[in-house]
């Protein structure tokens, strides 16, 4: 009876299992029917059919290709989402990190006014406040704001060539107490724009100090862990360069811009108050005061760590950027929504600024203001 009872068994086994595999050969036999229907569909290469701006924006970019150095990423963000993105260049994309020259300012900005917010400091606060040796030097009447905006008087070197000059100190705090020992006042504060490293630097030491971290750190915990963007930091073999030293990536740069959108906002959570956002879009300058502006940045206004290049009736910005002597150009449209980043490994030049020109061109041609 139990050797009945077995052979009954494997009977069952045996019909379940040719069953079981008669399921998976129709299974099989189905999945290959509607991949050789999807594969007549949808052919190897056929590329989603462009919006007519977006196909004004790649003929530039393609145009421009060589200009700018054959390797480039441009990405588009609007409404929430990533509208357009091209790449140029092998291995070169969204994900890409290089330096990020002055763009570095707007990021050290946003620093500084996360610290204002808290209470921790204030614009007005005289920068000798927290550096004495600056008093010494008759630097004591220099305010965060004058550093911030680039108003802080002190002779340097200036745009590019302070960037690329940059000597190597061990620290931020050696650095700064060289400006103060070593670098002549030419102005009183707040009086004459001169694009510098000196004010930026000096701001970055500052929260140092507040913050009692280095300013990596401090950074990281404030603005790009916040903001998700895990590929750009400020890392050095030398001293810390909070006005030039930042590496990133396309893709984080656009995270950065969506905060200005947003009012200070991502991804749900306050990153910055409304008033810091505010405040760092108020214009600062007027045009006799630009004693010395870089060429491709010439009938811009600034703010604070950012150019402004157009301002609504109350001097607040509403179209911004921050390019890069790298040849990165960030900038945001706060009246028609949209961030645009032009991400590349050249150098800022009259091409550059003339392509993001034209495309801010079609965008405004493209997108309705909401501003009144």
């Amino acid at each position: 009876m139990q050797i009945v009872h077995q052979l009954k068994k494997t009977e069952n086994m045996s019909l379940k299992t040719e069953i079981s595999c008669g399921k998976v050969s129709v299974i099989l036999i189905f999945m290959l029917f509607f991949q050789s229907v999807y594969g007549q569909r949808v052919k190897p290469g056929t590329e989603v059919k462009l919006e007519p701006y977006q196909e004004q924006i790649e003929q530039k970019l393609i145009a421009a290709q060589k200009e700018l150095g054959g390797f480039a990423v441009a990405i588009l963000y609007k409404d929430g989402k990533i509208i357009y993105q091209k790449s140029l260049g092998a291995d070169f994309n969204a994900k890409t990190q290089a330096p990020v020259g002055a763009v570095s300012q707007w990021l050290t900005a946003a620093l500084v006014m996360s610290f204002v917010e808290q209470g921790k400091l204030s614009l007005d606060d005289k920068i000798s406040k927290y550096i004495p040796v600056l008093a010494k030097y008759s630097k004591s009447y220099i305010t965060i704001r004058d550093c911030l905006a680039h108003l802080d008087g002190i002779d340097a070197e200036t745009g590019n060539a302070s960037m690329r000059s940059k000597k190597k100190y061990a620290s931020l705090e050696e650095e700064v107490n060289d400006f103060a020992a070593k670098k002549e006042i030419v102005s009183n504060p707040g009086l004459e724009f001169r694009f510098t490293n000196t004010g930026l630097d000096i701001a970055g030491r500052i929260v140092e100090i507040v913050g009692k971290r280095g300013f990596e750190q401090l950074m990281s915990e404030r603005i790009t862990r916040p903001l998700m963007m895990r590929n750009t930091s400020f890392s050095s073999f030398s001293a810390i360069n909070p006005s030039g030293g930042a590496q990133s990536t396309a893709n984080d740069l656009i995270n950065f811009l969506s905060m200005f959108l947003n009012k200070g906002m991502f991804n749900g959570k306050q990153v910055l108050s409304e008033a810091s956002i505010k405040e760092m879009l108020t214009v600062r300058t007027t045009a006799p005061m630009m004693k010395y502006v870089p060429k491709e940045m010439q009938g811009a206004s600034y703010g604070l760590g950012q150019w402004i290049l157009e301002a609504d009736e109350n001097g607040k910005g509403t179209v911004i950027a921050a390019p890069g002597f790298s040849g990165t150009w960030p900038m945001a449209d706060l009246c028609r929504g949209y961030a645009f980043v032009l991400f590349t490994k050249g150098e800022l030049d009259g091409e550059k600024k003339q392509l993001c020109a034209d495309i801010r061109e079609i965008l405004s041609n493209t997108f309705v203001s909401n501003c009144k």
